[in-house]
């Protein structure tokens, strides 16, 4: 069903939330013909970006159809794009759209996921008071007035038993380093990424300020986190509610370490790597040259590039909310990527962004390769070496 607004309350607020450079959108349909979605799909493709933006620009848009859904903000499109049309937020506007007018229904496993978020402050409905129970036996402190590094492990490896070993890699590396560092446990929350990606900007909004809160209460100035989307967040919006501190990715903080000569290796590691780029880290704040800085300084190991790597990495189609949402097995970005993988014949698929680890994961078991590649964070490789 077409939803129409003659009073032009919906295209305001679709072309508010996109910015006046929609306007500037001429339908060359560049966005649509780069998108991931192109290569898991038979032409024409469900997801047409650029209908999706023609739609929004004459506030007339189909809010019931499942395209509105599929993005997963990997921002191919926007870089791309000659006319520097924000496409990512359209797509979020047009969702916040849904989530504040109620003109259609959201996904129900993204409702219930941020139902969770609202409840209990973590997407996986876990209660807060476990937050901190993936370091149990690390002996860390909390974060306190004075402390140099606030660690934001992020809510999956906080979590999630198959991704938590990424926070404790992270953990045991910065202790070997001797970082003076803690963290907040049951103190923080969701950082809301992809909760305002999916458009309930209300709920963005508590979750940001209840961490900012709770990270001048404890004095934090400084924060590494595990995630590029809960980097992203705290360095690009956080930035402007109010929050002051510095932020790192760990792969950024572990090429200074290295640099500084904190970190001493003690181990080869003979094999053939591949590096994935998060389009949180990469595409979306820059960052490619830390990673394999540091992947490139570990002994033995051989780099070697994706056939689409930097700034056309491909998406692992977690973002933009849909590590929340279904996707079918034979439409998953992440089972091309690791045939990539494969196809350059690397031994281990390195990343780092749970996200990532996530979806890379689930399909080397899709496709049954799991014993030819593995898959892991870049702490995990780090921690083996040292």
């Amino acid at each position: 069903m077409k939803v129409t607004n003659p009073d032009g309350d919906i295209k305001g607020a679709v072309i508010g939330g996109g910015g006046d450079s929609l306007k500037s959108c001429y339908q060359c349909g560049f966005c649509t013909a780069i998108c991931p979605w192109n290569l898991v799909m038979r032409f024409p493709a469900r997801f047409a970006v650029r209908r999706l933006i023609h739609q929004a620009q004459l506030g007339l848009v189909d809010f019931k159809a499942d395209d509105i859904w599929m993005c997963t903000t990997c921002t191919a499109c926007a870089q791309k794009c000659p006319r520097g049309v924000e496409i990512i937020d359209v797509i979020r506007a047009l969702r916040r759209v849904i989530a504040e007018l109620g003109v259609a229904k959201v996904p129900d496993s993204l409702r219930i996921t941020l139902k969770n978020i609202a409840g209990v402050g973590n997407p996986l409905g876990e209660e807060p008071e476990k937050r901190a129970d993936w370091a149990k036996g690390l002996d860390l402190k909390i974060h306190t007035k004075g402390t140099e590094i606030l660690y934001f492990p992020c809510c999956i490896p906080a979590y999630d038993t198959k991704v938590q070993g990424v926070a404790r890699a992270t953990a045991n590396i910065l202790k070997k380093a001797g970082v003076d560092f803690g963290i907040l446990g049951a103190k923080e929350v969701c950082c809301g990424e992809s909760v305002r990606k999916a458009g309930d900007e209300a709920l963005f909004q508590s979750l940001a300020q209840r961490n900012i809160n709770a990270f001048d209460e404890a004095g934090v100035k400084k924060i590494v986190t595990t995630s590029p989307h809960c980097y992203s967040t705290f360095k690009n919006e956080y930035s402007k509610l109010g929050g002051n501190f510095e932020v790192f990715h760990f792969c950024q903080y572990l090429a200074k370490l290295i640099q500084e000569g904190k970190l001493k290796f003690t181990k080869e590691l003979n094999k053939r790597v591949s590096y994935h780029d998060p389009c949180y880290l990469g595409r979306h704040n820059g960052i490619y040259d830390k990673p394999r800085e540091v992947l490139e300084s570990i002994p033995g190991l051989e780099l070697v590039e994706l056939p689409n790597s930097g700034e056309n990495s491909l998406c692992c189609g977690g973002g933009g909310g849909r590590i929340w949402m279904e996707t079918k097995k034979e439409e998953r970005f992440s089972n091309l990527r690791v045939e990539e993988a494969l196809e350059v014949k690397a031994d281990i698929l390195v990343t780092c962004c749970p996200y990532c680890i996530t979806n890379l994961v689930d399909s080397v078991v899709d496709i049954d390769k799991g014993d030819v590649l593995e898959i892991k964070d870049i702490s995990e490789l780090i921690q083996e070496v040292i």
